[in-house]
């Protein structure tokens, strides 16, 4: 799968910056996951900048993709859903396990490792390079209206028809076979 987005109506670009994570490079062992026990990965949010959303933007979704994942579906790293359309950054870590560095009313989904939190990229062994696809999504709702519960995946698909522009940075990962 080259792009996970080709699938869904075309929508304009608007601009995303990290500081701590640079578009078509390799992941920082901060943004590589502990949780799966990659050795100094420190599963840290990066920090996200953004700006020339389209006017009408009410809200946006923050979402980490890995589309090179194993699995018949991919891994869903991370899902941010209601940050208010006044919102527009986010510092590295934002995304811990209480959603530390979030603004009210945001909130974070479950993850594919079932937590609601940011879990940083962690490709097997051997597998290969990873792409990781760190996207914001400009919507024409204050709020999404899923669950807090809900998976990184339904949110996809409900916003879907709110999406408005979407702006993306594509980071990379590989773990040397051992």
């Amino acid at each position: 799968m080259n792009d996970p987005f080709a699938r869904l109506p075309e929508v304009p670009g608007f601009t995303v910056t990290s500081t701590s994570v640079k578009d078509g490079e390799p992941l920082p062992l901060a943004q590589m996951s502990g949780l799966f026990g990659l050795p100094g990965g420190q599963d840290a949010s990066p920090a996200l900048g953004w700006s020339g959303a389209p006017e009408g933007t009410k809200s946006y979704a923050v979402t980490m993709y890995d589309p090179d994942a194993p699995t018949g579906s991919g891994f869903w790293h991370w899902a941010v859903a209601d940050l208010p359309a006044a919102v527009t950054s986010l510092p590295e870590g934002a995304g811990d396990d209480t959603g530390s560095g979030l603004p009210e009313p945001a909130f974070q989904l479950p993850n594919d490792a079932r937590a609601a939190r940011f879990v940083g990229g962690a490709p097997p062994a051997g597998h290969g390079p990873h792409r990781y696809f760190i996207t914001v999504h400009a919507l024409d709702v204050e709020t999404i209206g899923v669950p807090a519960d809900g998976t990184p995946a339904f949110l996809g698909f409900t916003m879907a028809g709110h999406i408005l522009a979407r702006a993306t940075i594509v980071a990379t990962a590989e773990t040397p076979a051992a």
